[in-house]
């Protein structure tokens, strides 16, 4: 799988995507209009070794449910991120058995270290 899980509306996201110049080979979905499969999830998962390290924590639905004054398990956060796209961390790049999540400076310049290997 090479694929790229943005929010077009991302202000961000757009920023990552253009600096990173991805390969016409990598597919783009904007998570909004097209939704992550559970089997997206699942291949993601098992890239990043939790449903957690996906998760959204900066969320407006996180603090809006008080989410963070509850105790969440792995099958919450796998529901949470199916049920709405805004639990997903974004941006979220993988590159065959590579995955970079979120927008830290770090992992967009480890993403590029990858890109231009």
């Amino acid at each position: 799988m090479q694929i790229f899980f943005y929010l077009k509306s991302c202000s961000t996201c757009k920023r990552i995507l253009d600096e990173l110049n991805l390969p016409e080979s990598v597919t783009l979905q904007n998570i909004k209009t097209e939704a992550i499969t559970e089997a997206q999830l699942e291949e993601m998962k098992n890239l990043a070794g939790s449903y957690e390290a996906l998760f959204s924590k900066r969320a407006t639905l996180y603090k809006e449910r008080d989410l963070k004054n509850k105790t969440l398990t792995e099958a919450d956060f796998k529901a949470l991120i199916l049920e709405h796209y805004t639990f997903l961390s974004r941006p979220v790049l993988v590159l065959n058995k590579t995955i970079f999540v979120g927008n830290s400076k770090k992992n967009v310049e480890a993403a590029k270290a990858f890109l231009n290997e």
